[in-house]
């Protein structure tokens, strides 16, 4: 991570990227015209300052690349974060957007006779086995984690377990789904995230995206 390279910022695709958009204008980061159009394939892209480009990944992926030095700064889930929990990234701004919830749920017909209270132990379809475990292990539950990267609300009815654990944001897809929501383990927001080794070496340009942030969430 060359100290007179230039900046990259990582960013997530699909919702959060949507809310992110404005505040992306409000700090002076204005992507080249590809980067809103919905066809264009690129995954790095010129901005309004020369010094700066975007890389568009997925959401897993940004605390990655920001860990590991081949992004500087980005924006990454609270989620994300507490599920790799890199030692290389500092988080100094929540930006108070992708406000949801990393929630369990199960079917609704086995609410009505379940007790959380006398588990013993769980298997649960998730994205983040790592949190799970963590969550279940501090209830003295031993939890059973399947990786899924998708479509976890298909694993109970198909047999391969009987709880979730994922994100909810209005609880529409779980109710479609016969599955309802019994226990909150996490209040979820985007931060905005960098590299520690970056931050100390380019403390002036890192450290003023960052004011630039705050100043813009403060004033949204």
């Amino acid at each position: 991570m060359a100290a007179n390279e230039g900046l990259i910022v990582a960013l997530p695709k699909g919702r959060i990227l949507k809310e992110l958009r404005p505040m992306l204008d409000a700090v002076g980061l204005i992507p080249e015209a590809a980067f809103d159009d919905p066809d264009s394939r690129a995954l790095r892209f010129a901005t309004s300052d020369p010094r700066v480009s975007i890389i568009r990944v997925r959401s897993f992926d940004v605390a990655t690349f920001v860990a590991f030095g081949a992004a500087h700064i980005g924006v990454a889930g609270n989620d994300v974060l507490m599920e790799f929990d890199y030692p290389e990234l500092y988080a100094p701004l929540d930006l108070g957007i992708g406000r949801c919830r990393l929630s369990v749920a199960e079917p609704a017909d086995l609410m009505a006779t379940d007790d959380p209270r006398r588990w013993s132990h769980v298997r649960v379809a998730t994205k983040y086995p790592h949190v799970t475990s963590r969550h279940f292990a501090a209830r003295g539950v031993q939890a059973e984690c399947i990786k899924l990267n998708g479509a976890m609300e298909l694993a109970p009815g198909l047999g391969l377990c009987q709880r979730i654990v994922d994100l909810v944001s209005t609880g529409s897809t779980l109710k479609a789904n016969g599955l309802v929501e019994i226990e909150k383990i996490a209040e979820i927001t985007s931060r905005l995230v960098v590299n520690r080794a970056a931050f100390k070496t380019r403390p002036h340009e890192v450290g003023g995206w960052v004011d630039r942030f705050r100043e813009a969430r403060n004033a949204a």
